[in-house]
């Protein structure tokens, strides 16, 4: 024993285990292939959380502006109870265009506006309808506030703005319906009776919460007040204008409304201003409860891989009785039986975890190419399963291997 090293000692114990491995073919497969579903269990679910919190920025970000924050009547986030919104409208009073023009003129450079009013409306163009669009009317300056993602043309000018010209532009859903083989791009068509001219089209974008975000028809706001009458109260997109802090447009704007309304000191506010992070909480929140859930069945699954390979590594340690009783006549000790039966374990269970882990990563792979959703791998989670297939061997081997050095010699030379 002397003179050997460390390193010598884990590659006789790393080959002893590999070969007693691969003795035992079928066992051994179905033991990786516990640790292996566990494995991939676990990246799954990893992949799938990164995946929500990745959409919920995403999505914020074309439905709302990465730091882009609203001033409406109601702006909560997520779903409210008909009671509680009856009385968000009964304690708020409508935005109009004097609470905007209010902001406007306290706004000092700091924060830039553009109103938005929204209805339900058919968008039709040569026969064809398009039913519940979100026409939407807004100012020009809302293309400096959020990415509207145009692909072709143009998103209307301040001075169509500023007279109110019928132009139009069309989200992906809306072209596909009205234009299946035409270019849309200076077509017509037809909203509330009235004639409207196609000068821009957006990407396609998804959902956001549920909703379709390529159903929009974008127009001057007065346009949309001649075509549908002045909105009820209007929605207000705001940014902080140029690298000052988030916060201090945000702080200028609420000021700034407050005083127009004449709230006092300690009076609370009669509207909501709803913010990136606060849009983005709703969807986070959901996967933090699926994260919850997840560590539990992730946990479950590898403690059944770990019952798995303890059974597969104990039998293999039942079989190979005489064998270790020989070994030990001869002089092995019994760390380095102890080794040996970790070596097979922490074999059985790396390879289960890394063929789990690179299904799990190609799985999710092919789900983002064929749905197109931001979904991914990090090689850091493929490294958190292996490690963890690492530690159930581990824990799967210890059993075994001590119930291999406590075998009497004498009684296993005569076992068959």
């Amino acid at each position: 024993m002397a003179g050997r090293t460390p390193v010598r000692m884990f590659a006789e114990a790393a080959a002893q285990g590999l070969g007693a491995a691969a003795a035992h073919r079928l066992r051994t497969t179905l033991g990786a292939l516990a640790i292996a579903a566990a494995v991939a269990t676990i990246v799954l679910v990893v992949a799938a959380l990164d995946g929500v919190a990745r959409y919920a920025r995403t999505t914020t970000a074309r439905a709302f502006g990465s730091e882009t924050f609203l001033i409406a009547q109601v702006a909560s986030p997520g779903r409210v109870t008909r009671r509680e919104l009856q009385e968000q409208l009964q304690r708020n009073p409508a935005i109009r265009r004097i609470d905007l023009h209010g902001l406007e003129s306290l706004a000092g450079g700091v924060v830039e506006y553009a109103p938005n009013a929204q209805t339900t409306a058919e968008v039709s163009a040569d026969g064809r309808t398009f039913e519940n669009g979100a026409v939407t009317g807004t100012t020009a300056s809302l293309a400096d506030l959020r990415d509207l993602a145009i692909v072709r043309g143009r998103f209307f000018r301040p001075d169509e703005d500023r007279a109110g010209s019928q132009v139009v532009v069309l989200g992906a859903e809306v072209v596909d319906a009205l234009f299946p083989a035409q270019d849309p791009l200076g077509r017509a068509v037809r909203i509330a009776g009235r004639r409207f001219e196609v000068i821009g089209l957006q990407d396609r974008l998804g959902n956001s919460g549920g909703a379709s975000l390529d159903r929009y028809a974008w127009m001057p706001l007065r346009a949309y007040e001649r075509a549908f009458g002045a909105p009820r109260s209007l929605q207000i997109f705001a940014k902080t204008v140029g690298a000052r802090p988030s916060v201090e447009g945000e702080d200028r704007a609420r000021i700034s409304l407050r005083a127009r309304r004449g709230l006092g000191p300690g009076a609370p506010d009669n509207f909501d201003v709803l913010t990136p992070d606060a849009a983005r909480s709703f969807v986070l929140n959901l996967s933090q409860r699926i994260g919850a859930a997840a560590g539990p069945i992730s946990a479950m699954a590898l403690l059944a891989a770990i019952v798995v390979v303890t059974n597969t590594v104990l039998v293999s340690v039942t079989t190979r009785t005489r064998e270790i009783g020989v070994r030990r006549a001869l002089g092995a000790s019994r760390a380095q039986v102890m080794r040996e039966v970790f070596a097979e374990s922490l074999i059985v269970a790396i390879i289960g975890g890394t063929v789990g882990a690179l299904v799990a990563a190609g799985l999710v792979a092919i789900v983002a190419a064929k749905l197109a959703v931001p979904i991914g791998v990090r090689g850091s989670t493929v490294a958190l399963g292996i490690l963890a297939s690492a530690g159930s061997g581990i824990l799967a081997g210890w059993y075994p291997a001590r119930r291999a050095t406590q075998l009497d010699v004498i009684t296993a030379l005569r076992s068959e």
